[in-house]
């Protein structure tokens, strides 16, 4: 071999992974698929032994797990409960890293090389595993009326069926995942359309978990002294409804962390729309000072694993919307309207999507990379009321159902459809944007270290019509997935005329650029993208001036998307994840609506349930 060859073969060596910019390697999936099966085939061995009493290890374990946290609780509600929110714990940790190293290093070199990986799927894993043994631990018993036929004399609860079904859909993105990037390459953005199953399978689970605990709760067949405190009937409802929050806020998470790919206006509709179902239910479910004892727990655990990510793990830190002006408007509507919860539902959201909105406001002022500004107040505060009244009013269904006194369905299904498609109409409206045409941006830069390994600089920016940009909602240098985070605003000097606030990155991975979101208009000007042999993408260098067009950030954000696929795919595979979530919510409500009427609160005294007969 050559000299020349020799160093050609040194080079590759020594070069690192391509990171694939379509779906995973054959011999990743493969072993993905066998862990998977493995998985599976164990705990389908666990419950078929425990079916035909050959192995007795779940029935020790649910007899085990009636003490402590589950008093009161049969064991195949006890049991799950544990398991699903050890699991819960372990993917929402995850998630947030997973999130974190997204945003930090780029695309994975494959699925199982991202050690953030490993606890989501052990997390989601253990949510349908919790789902799973809650239908396979009732034996020679049917538990509760709200069961579910599934054999002659198999019956299971509605709530253990609903969260393997939450389980298995959050389990089922994984694999979608990888098709979704095989076809139109990868999104590196939370709001994906298989990114979206994960997270709302896994925060839905807490829907029935709640459903398993009242069916567990009626059914309960113990010694009295032996239920559960109301102290700590209490604390566990708390916990369900704090639950609750954290997996709906978890949805703003591109927000938490500075680099969101869509409209501000939507950051103070999730956190009303997440306030006003979480808070509203916990309210009503769990007594005075429900509201706010959930949000002690969300942010407990929220932001603990902020730490965790932040701190310990080193990974970026991830900022934490407060909660606890939202709850304590609830918690002063609920002194005049208790006992009219679908009026507190509606009146909640009112105040959570006004006071709230306000604390808010200031909060991010404080904790926020991208503060909320004038821009965004008057249609920001409209959405929040949109999102606050109805997440206020399905909060307030869930807990009527959960305590069997869901109003009759000439008026729940209304009221449930009506709140679901204000959320639909306000994600819509929060989507329509637009891209500047004819605008320019001059880009002057003073280098601050000027090694092309390590360089970094100072840049002044003329925007051409100097009037273009008007008080937006953020203009910053934003330079992401270069092993770190750079988020800085831009310093006005005079009209169309700004400056940065710190030295940018124009190096090695980083990918360098302005945005501007003004209005509805979500741009950017790209600075500096580094080459990419995945995509075809070659590097974009930084001169030390240059004009460049003002144009749609997606394609700069998104570099690795593909743009020949065609139009109507894209519609067509979003339409069926969005079919996939609405039977999820639907089945959901179904739940709800079923233990209501099974389980009213006035059949009888809890502990001495007769057991009606409910076809499937």
């Amino acid at each position: 071999m050559t000299n020349n060859g020799w160093d050609a073969a040194l080079r590759l060596a020594a070069a690192p992974e391509t990171k694939p910019a379509g779906g995973a390697a054959l011999d990743q999936i493969l072993i993905a698929s066998g862990g998977a099966a493995a998985l599976t085939a164990v705990l389908l061995v666990f419950g078929w032994g425990h079916r035909t009493g050959r192995i007795t290890l779940l029935t020790r374990l649910a007899k085990l797990s009636e003490r402590g946290p589950g008093r009161g609780l049969p064991g195949w509600a006890s049991l799950p409960a544990s398991v699903s929110l050890v699991s819960l714990l372990i993917a929402l940790l995850g998630m947030y890293w997973d999130i974190s190293l997204h945003i930090s290093h780029g695309r994975d070199e494959g699925p199982l090389a991202n050690i953030a990986h490993y606890p989501i799927l052990i997390g989601l894993f253990g949510i349908f595993t919790a789902g799973v043994l809650a239908v396979v631990l009732p034996k020679g018993e049917r538990p509760g009326g709200a069961a579910v036929r599934i054999t002659r004399d198999w019956y299971a609860p509605a709530g253990g069926v609903l969260l393997a079904g939450a389980g298995f859909y959050a389990l089922l993105g994984f694999p979608l995942d990888d098709v979704w990037h095989r076809i139109f390459g990868q999104d590196v953005t939370l709001w994906g359309p298989t990114h979206l199953m994960l997270i709302g399978g896994a925060g839905l689970s807490l829907v029935a978990m709640m459903i398993l605990e009242r069916e567990g709760r009626r059914a309960w067949r113990g010694p009295a002294d032996q239920g559960p405190p109301p102290w700590g009937r209490y604390v566990r409802r708390g916990m369900h409804s704090g639950g609750l929050l954290i997996g709906l806020s978890v949805f703003q998470a591109e927000y938490d962390f500075g680099v969101p790919q869509f409209r501000l206006v939507h950051q103070p509709l999730l956190i009303a729309l997440a306030a006003g179902c979480a808070l509203v239910a916990a309210r009503l479910w769990t007594g005075r000072g429900g509201a706010v004892f959930a949000v002690a727990f969300y942010m407990l655990i929220r932001g603990g694993v902020s730490v965790l990510v932040g701190g310990a793990i080193g990974e970026l830190w991830a900022s934490v919307p407060l909660y606890f002006a939202e709850a304590l408007c609830v918690e002063l509507a609920a002194l005049f309207l208790a006992r009219r919860p679908l009026a507190l539902g509606a009146v909640s959201g009112v105040l959570i999507g006004t006071a709230g909105f306000g604390a808010e406001y200031a909060w991010t002022h404080v904790a926020f990379r991208l503060p909320w500004t004038p821009d965004i107040v008057a249609e920001g505060m409209i959405m929040a009321v949109a999102g606050g009244v109805a997440g206020g009013l399905c909060g307030a269904l869930l807990a009527e159902g959960l305590e069997g006194r869901l109003p009759r369905p000439a008026v729940a299904r209304p009221v449930f459809a009506g709140a679901i498609l204000v959320v639909a109409a306000a994600v819509a409206n929060g989507l329509v944007v637009t891209v500047p045409s004819g605008e320019k941006a001059t880009v002057t830069l003073t280098d601050v270290h000027g090694d092309a390994a390590h360089r970094t600089a100072n840049a002044r920016i003329a925007f051409s019509p100097a009037g273009a940009i008007d008080d937006p909602a953020w203009l910053t240098m934003t330079g992401w997935q270069g092993e770190g985070l750079h988020v800085e605003p831009l310093v006005k000097e005079r009209e169309g005329v700004y400056r940065t606030s710190a030295p940018m990155p124009l190096h090695g991975e980083w990918k360098t650029l302005i945005r501007v979101h003004d209005g509805r208009s979500l741009a950017g000007v790209p600075v500096y993208l580094p080459d990419d042999p995945a995509i075809g993408a070659k590097e974009l260098p930084a001169p030390q001036q240059f004009t460049r067009d003002v144009q749609g950030e997606r394609k700069i954000l998104q570099r690795e998307l593909k743009s020949d696929v065609p139009g109507w795919l894209w519609l067509v595979c979003s339409a069926v994840v969005l079919f996939c979530t609405l039977a999820l919510i639907i089945a959901l409500g179904w739940g709800v609506a079923r233990i209501s009427r099974v389980l009213p609160e006035t059949a009888a005294p809890e502990g001495a349930e007769p057991q009606p007969k409910v076809s499937a």
